[in-house]
């Protein structure tokens, strides 16, 4: 990825990391911070209570032998761990439902900023690594806040507050709290049933949330095509939100087990100051191994390992953290100028002026490209591979600006205008026909999202999909595998064809629709498109010659420059020409042409590609 120097910045070491999270949320959550710092302050002070409250045992039921004051001590043992505990369940739950909804908000931030980012971007990113990013590092925003706070309210009070003694253990005392044990295993087996269910269930709903946005990566193209920015980031929220209120469900389920082991804990404890008391009173026993046991139990191990391992801790959450902002602090390349108007097409004449293009310093991909394709007319682009005719296409719903030159939609800059709008004018069909999370009649619907069930069914017709469609098990409702794996190539090229024609848009843009088909689906598929090309302005790019004869015009291309425009006739006429001899070659009877004079076949190469595809 390449990176700006916002991100050394704002992304740099432990504590400026930590400032900057804080920063951006801290003022959000204050008040459920404010009670999870309460709450664990009342779990410190219960512990040390526990420490403190020895010497008045030892004093005074076991030397002084008050039996008067035993159930005093008793009650107030008991209370110290009914608070510990509904404590420990408060300050649990309200830093799972923070964290949960800090993973929330910026996975929604994510998505949100990776719609605003250029096509560029993920050309240069691979979709896998951005999900990765995602879903791997996302809670390490989450870990940092909490660990703070913990770490600070919790352990180290609690360390400063107790004190450490020697322990023994004392085998008679250790049976009242045996016994108590198989009510509590019996209680948490029962927790976690439900907790596994749950679990699975919020296995289920992230894993969506990952697919979604992988699959929003992978065909960004469509979704910036379609305009579909909106709708991604409305779905996904549904997603997203369904996910963080199953994550708050197994912390409420985790979390029971502490009042519930904690009351167990003091009855036992109690117990324990009852039974050693009156023997110690009555039969004259020393005390000793009660108050090993009871020290024991008040240990201050569990913080002072805790904050040994704090900045361990905090190092990799805030490692995980600066990775989402690695994410978060690139800038979008490519926005509209701040005078930008909503364009109007009117007959739709598509003009390129001069239009050179690379995608790195130096890079040649189009150099002084200049032709205009007519208003409600088809025009084919053809060339070898690496001629840059998927690139001059990508320039027209601006996936790229070209470095010099204009393109112009009747008499229009496209710069001038909002891409937004621009995009709503075009419908798109890409070699590859991405599909997304859900049934075939979303799919279509994100064309156009006010489109009724009867416009999608007419568009599925007119694309030679309707019947295929309802010959799946729910029809138009049938719920499509991972980006239509349930499909043939054909059928999901059809439905891209139909998407298109969902969004019936005066302009028509189709890359190789046709090329990674076997023969009886690029037949179906050529029918569809024959339809879908009726008065439209049309760029086509196609290695099939049936497709190409029947265009208006033919734009004719080699390494980045226009060579020859004409008719079929015209071009086939010239027998010196590139057209000719890709005529001839094809009649000869052969699939492929030859790089540097043919058509090209099913793909282009890198340099003519790049940036198109995720």
């Amino acid at each position: 990825m390449k990176r700006g120097r916002n991100i050394k910045q704002d992304v740099g070491s432990l504590t400026m990391v930590i400032r900057r999270i804080i920063r951006e949320n801290g003022r959000d959550y204050v008040k459920t911070y404010v009670f999870a710092a309460v709450c664990l302050a009342l779990v410190a002070a219960s512990t040390a209570f526990m420490a403190w409250i020895m010497e008045a045992v030892i004093n005074e039921a076991f030397a002084k032998k008050n039996a008067d004051v035993i159930w005093l001590i008793c009650g107030s043992v008991l209370a110290a761990f009914v608070i510990r505990g509904a404590a420990s369940y408060g300050q649990a739950v309200a830093l799972a439902q923070v964290g949960n909804n800090l993973v929330a908000r910026y996975q929604q931030r994510l998505i949100d900023h990776l719609m605003s980012l250029g096509v560029s971007f993920f050309g240069d990113t691979r979709s896998a690594q951005i999900a990765a990013q995602i879903s791997q590092n996302v809670a390490g925003i989450r870990d940092v806040m909490n660990l703070t706070i913990t770490s600070f309210a919790r352990d180290l009070l609690t360390l400063i507050a107790l004190i450490v003694v020697m322990v023994t253990k004392d085998p008679v005392l250790s049976l009242i709290v045996f016994v108590v044990a198989p009510p509590v295993l019996l209680a948490l087996r029962y927790i976690s049933k439900r907790l596994r269910s749950a679990t699975r269930e919020s296995i289920d709903l992230n894993s969506r949330v990952l697919s979604a946005m992988q699959e929003t990566v992978q065909g960004i193209t469509i979704v910036k095509a379609f305009t579909m920015e909106e709708q991604i980031s409305r779905r996904t929220a549904k997603l997203i939100k369904a996910a963080e209120g199953r994550s708050n469900r197994i912390a409420r389920l985790t979390e029971r087990t502490s009042p519930l082991t904690e009351t167990v804990a003091g009855i036992a404890i109690s117990g324990v100051i009852a039974y050693a008391a009156f023997r110690s009173i009555y039969g004259d026993v020393l005390p000793g191994a009660f108050f090993a046991f009871i020290t024991a139990l008040l240990l201050a191990y569990d913080p002072a390992r805790r904050l040994a391992r704090l900045q361990i801790n905090l190092e990799r959450a805030v490692v995980n953290a600066r990775m989402i902002y690695e994410i978060l602090d690139e800038e979008p390349t490519q926005g509209d100028q701040p005078d930008a108007v909503a364009i109007e097409v009117r007959g739709g004449e598509i003009a390129f002026r001069n239009v050179g293009f690379g995608y790195g310093e130096g890079e040649i991909v189009l150099d002084g490209v200049s032709f205009t394709a007519e208003a409600g007319k088809t025009t084919a682009i053809v060339g070898p591979s690496g001629a840059g005719k998927s690139t001059l296409i990508s320039l027209v719903p601006r996936f790229h600006d070209p470095v010099t030159g204009q393109v112009l939609i009747d008499g229009t800059d496209i710069a001038s205008v909002t891409k937004s709008s621009l995009r709503q004018q075009i419908a798109y069909v890409s070699q590859q026909p991405w599909l997304f999370e859900g049934s075939i009649r979303e799919n279509l619907r994100y064309a156009r999202p006010e489109a009724t069930d009867a416009a999608i069914e007419e568009a599925a017709k007119l694309a030679n999909a309707h019947e295929f469609i309802l010959a799946q098990p729910q029809g138009y409702d049938t719920m499509l595998g991972e980006n239509g794996v349930n499909l043939s190539g054909g059928q999901r090229q059809r439905i891209s064809i139909a998407r298109a024609l969902v969004r019936n848009a005066p302009i028509l843009l189709l890359d190789e629709a046709t090329s990674a088909l076997d023969n009886e689906s690029e037949a179906a598929v050529q029918k569809a498109l024959e339809r879908a090309m009726q008065n439209r302005t049309v760029l086509v790019i196609a290695h099939r010659l049936s497709t190409i004869a029947r265009a208006d015009r033919i734009v004719v291309m080699q390494a980045g420059q226009v060579v020859e425009v004409g008719s079929h006739a015209d071009l086939s006429a010239n027998r010196d020409g590139l057209y000719a001899r890709l005529q001839a070659y094809s009649e000869a009877g052969s699939d492929t042409a030859p790089a540097e004079s043919g058509l090209g076949t099913a793909h282009e190469t890198a340099a003519d590609t790049k940036g198109t595809k995720p």
